[in-house]
């Protein structure tokens, strides 16, 4: 009787073993599916359980990517640059696609710097082992957000690096507290970048935003680029068909033909559509890269104050037809307060007046301050610009 039973209980346990491998290579995908799940989960706890890395390794977020500074270890070796440079290549090589962002507490400037170690005064850049095809400034806008701009540099340059591009980083800082006019500062960008290098590409970033892979090429296109097509605030997609906020590209011939950017935004908000129409009204089309290559992570921040919303915004935005050739690069006047070339960025300080004008409420200019009229100082980089704009 014992052996009848201990027989029957071995078949029916075989029988229930088969039933279960059945069922399992029934279920394999979900399986696999569900356990991919949980080994995801457990990494991310994992990640977020070891604490905020240091500064020196700012990478352990959960987001896709890898380490923006992994393919430059080399270059740092490399020798000083030979009078026969070949050129880079078209597509380089240092390129590695989607890039880990976060933002760790305890970064200096100077720990970027010492990352940086091939970037000189100013914030200038080049390849040192071949000759770059382009040339790129890149303007930023700024007031008193300085803990922004160390993450943005930190991440800029070796994604600027790994590009090969011969590339010089702007820092146009808005003097005094009255309202902040970031189109206003763009103007001045271009014009001081463009004194110093004959630049084919320039880049107005916001100091806020931080790319999230290198195959975002900043490089200007035929028409006016907007590269911040899918940001994190938006979930990753272009909030709207004309959106051109954030971070956007123009040829100095773009910019002659669009008349630059409007002086009269002061505040938050409307000048980055008023871009947008203006790139329309000036016979051009807004290019764009493609949304998996056009991230960007924003540096989440309260509304600064200085920037409230501009509750013009909308009347002025109804008349840019009638008022884009009237206000922008033929109208804009400022006075250059310093220019500071520290290692990472060239910082130049302005006083851009108020909606009342530039001398409505003008702060006193320190000694080392450029004394030539706003106009002036800066009409011979304009002509050189309009006589190639003949010539074209």
């Amino acid at each position: 009787m014992a052996t009848w039973l201990q027989s029957k209980w071995r078949y029916l346990f075989m029988f229930l073993g088969v039933q279960l491998v059945v069922m399992a290579l029934l279920s394999r995908e979900g399986y696999h599916k569900r356990v991919s799940y949980f080994i995801r989960i457990f990494r991310k706890l994992e990640t977020t359980g070891s604490g905020t890395s240091g500064a020196g390794s700012p990478h352990a977020s959960n987001h896709t990517g890898g380490d923006v500074y992994a393919n430059l270890s080399l270059l740092a070796k490399a020798h000083g640059r030979g009078e026969d440079m070949p050129y880079c290549p078209k597509t380089s090589p240092l390129i590695g696609g989607p890039i880990h962002v976060n933002f760790p507490s305890g970064l200096t400037l100077a720990q970027v710097a010492r990352k940086n170690p091939l970037v000189v005064r100013g914030g200038r850049y080049r390849p040192p082992d071949c000759e770059a095809r382009h040339r790129t400034a890149i303007i930023i806008p700024h007031r008193n957000r300085e803990h922004h701009l160390k993450f943005l540099l930190y991440y800029l340059h070796p994604f600027l690096q790994r590009q090969q591009l011969n590339y010089g980083i702007y820092v146009i800082h808005q003097a005094g507290n009255y309202t902040f006019n970031r189109a206003k500062l763009m103007n001045v960008g271009f014009r001081e970048a463009m004194r110093e290098e004959d630049w084919d590409c320039l880049f107005f970033h916001d100091v806020d935003l931080i790319p999230e892979d290198d195959r975002n090429t900043y490089i200007c296109d035929a028409n006016p680029k907007h590269t911040a097509i899918a940001m994190d605030k938006f979930g990753y997609k272009l909030p709207y068909k004309m959106y051109f906020g954030g971070v956007s590209a123009l040829s100095p011939l773009h910019y002659l033909k669009m008349n630059g950017f409007p002086n009269n935004y002061w505040g938050w908000g409307g000048e980055d559509d008023d871009i947008g129409v203006r790139v329309s009204l000036g016979g051009m089309f807004i290019s764009r890269p493609s949304v998996k290559v056009g991230r960007y992570k924003m540096i989440k921040h309260k509304l600064d104050k200085g920037n409230d919303v501009n509750p013009r915004r909308f009347n002025m935005l109804a008349k840019t037809r009638q008022t884009w050739k009237l206000d922008g690069m033929n109208t804009v006047e400022y006075e250059v307060l310093s220019r500071d070339y520290f290692p990472l960025y060239t910082n130049i300080t302005v006083h851009i007046g108020t909606e009342a004008g530039l001398h409505a409420t003008a702060p006193k200019i320190p000694a080392k301050a450029s004394a030539k009229p706003p106009v002036e100082a800066h009409a011979k980089p304009i002509a050189k610009l309009q006589q190639k704009q003949q010539n074209h």
